[in-house]
C-alpha cells in the first residue's frame, strides 16, 4: 500500500489589480485599484546614502516605451507578507504595475557589470514575459545616478537596490491591511512529499562574483532587501530551498 502524501507547506498568493497610477502628495495605493507615487522620500535618501547623488521617479504608462532608459539593474513586484514567513502562509502582492530599478554614474557611466541595457526601452525590455511587464502594465521607474565609478563598486548599487526597497515598503505596508477576499485572483500552492516517488532537485546558478554582481536571500519581505543576505557573504556555498519559497520571492538579484 502506497504511502500518503505529506503536505509540508502551504502558500496563498492573493494579486490586487490597480488600473490607475498618477503622481500624488503621497505613495498610496487602495483595494480598488488606484495607486499614487511621491517623490517626497527622494531628498531624504539622496541625503543619508553616500553614494547617490540623486534619483529619479517616472511613472510609465501602457505602451509609453518610446523613451531613453538606463541600464535595468532590476524588474521588481510590490508584494507583501500578510501572514507567515517567505514560502508559507499568506502574500499580498500587485497585478498592474512594476518597479523598474536603473543606474548610471555622475559621469554617465552606466551601472553594469558585463552588458549595458541602457537605450530605448522599448528595444531593451522584453514584455510578457516571467518576471516582466504586460503590454498593460505601468511601470514606475526608479532612476539611480550614483557618485563617479560607483556604479561597479559593490556599495553603490547596494545602495541603490537598499533605497528602492524602502520606497516599495511603503506600499507594503498598505497592502498588508487589504481585506484578502476583495483581491481580484488567488492561487494556492502545496509542498508536497510523495513517499516512494523520484525525488527531484533544481540547481540555479546565480551571481556571486563581487562589485554588483550579487544576489541577495532570505530577506524579509518578497522580492525585498531588507534582512537578505548575500551569496558572496555566505561564501558562495549551496543553498536549498522549498518551491514556494522560490514562488514567494526568496531569492533577489542585484545586478
Amino acid at each position: 500500500m502506497a504511502e500518503k502524501e505529506i503536505d509540508l507547506r502551504r502558500l496563498v498568493i492573493k494579486a490586487f489589480h490597480m488600473t490607475d497610477v498618477e503622481f500624488g502628495e503621497h505613495n498610496d495605493i487602495t483595494v480598488d485599484g488606484h495607486m499614487t507615487v511621491s517623490k517626497e522620500m527622494l531628498d531624504d535618501f539622496v541625503a543619508r546614502e553616500e553614494h547617490i547623488e540623486k534619483i529619479d521617479i517616472q511613472i510609465i504608462k501602457p505602451g509609453d516605451h518610446d523613451r531613453w532608459t538606463n541600464t535595468i539593474m532590476d524588474i521588481i513586484p510590490i508584494s507583501t507578507k500578510v501572514l507567515g514567513k517567505l514560502g508559507e502562509g499568506i502574500t499580498h502582492t500587485v497585478t498592474g504595475v512594476y518597479v523598474m530599478l536603473t543606474g548610471v554614474d555622475v559621469n554617465g557611466k552606466q551601472c553594469h557589470e558585463f552588458g549595458s541595457s541602457e537605450g530605448n526601452l522599448k528595444d531593451q525590455l522584453y514584455l510578457n514575459r516571467a518576471g516582466t511587464p504586460g503590454d498593460d502594465d505601468y511601470i514606475i521607474s526608479f532612476d539611480v545616478t550614483l557618485a563617479a565609478g560607483m556604479g561597479q563598486e559593490r556599495p553603490g548599487p547596494t545602495a541603490a537596490h537598499r533605497v528602492c526597497d524602502e520606497f516599495i515598503q511603503t506600499y507594503r505596508e498598505k497592502l498588508k491591511k487589504f481585506k484578502g477576499e476583495k483581491c481580484t485572483e488567488r492561487h494556492e500552492y502545496h509542498d508536497v512529499v510523495r513517499p516512494g516517488k523520484k525525488r527531484v532537485l533544481i540547481v540555479r546558478q546565480v551571481a556571486g562574483q563581487g562589485a554588483m554582481y550579487d544576489t541577495h536571500l532570505f530577506s524579509n519581505e518578497p522580492s525585498g532587501v531588507e534582512g537578505g543576505r548575500s551569496i558572496i557573504d555566505m561564501g558562495n556555498m549551496p543553498i536549498l530551498i522549498t518551491p514556494n519559497e522560490y514562488r514567494d520571492g526568496i531569492i533577489r538579484s542585484m545586478q
